[in-house]
């Protein structure tokens, strides 16, 4: 006799995620962006079903892209790049208007991860949070600030996500 499986919390299975990748050099060209193959990967491993990176200049365009993704209502929008205090560094500004409720254990967490490996972790500016059942997080553009705010999604990303779509009593 077969028996269903029980339910796993955090399955992500048919969820749909969205990368945007802050970087004027990586839009124009410059040089290869390195951390959207990164996230969208992740992702696709953690049962998500990503739309492929959207890699846009710093500034407006990171708004432009998160508004574009979130009328296509997936759970996730990671975002790379962006976050530090070079003039152009804009994706904090243009996330924080989207937000609905900010979650800022999950940013303490991130730049806590960064911090133990580099103190300059400490000047990324990132938001995380939730803009109606879409949970969307700043992540720095450095491939191993990325791998560290990854680390740290891994083991809450389904449950988070369970509990804004509703389908997770407490």
């Amino acid at each position: 006799m077969n028996m269903p499986e029980p339910h796993r919390h955090g399955e992500a299975t048919g969820r749909k995620a969205g990368v945007v990748i802050a970087s004027t050099r990586a839009a124009a060209g410059v040089y290869e962006d390195l951390t959207g193959p990164v996230i969208v990967d992740w992702l696709t491993e953690h049962g998500f079903e990503p739309f492929p990176a959207l890699v846009v200049p710093d500034g407006a365009p990171v708004g432009a892209a998160l508004r574009a993704l979130l009328s296509q209502q997936p759970a996730v929008i990671i975002t790379s790049g962006g976050t530090g205090l070079s003039p152009t560094d804009a994706t904090p500004e243009e996330t924080l208007p989207l937000l609905d409720r900010e979650i800022p254990g999950i940013m303490e967490g991130i730049r806590s991860a960064g911090t133990a490996k580099t103190p300059m972790a400490m000047l990324s500016r990132g938001h995380a949070g939730a803009a109606g059942q879409t949970f969307i997080v700043n992540l720095p553009g450095s491939p191993k600030g990325v791998m560290d705010g990854l680390s740290v999604l891994d083991p809450i990303l389904g449950h988070l996500c369970d509990q804004l779509e509703g389908s997770h009593g407490h």
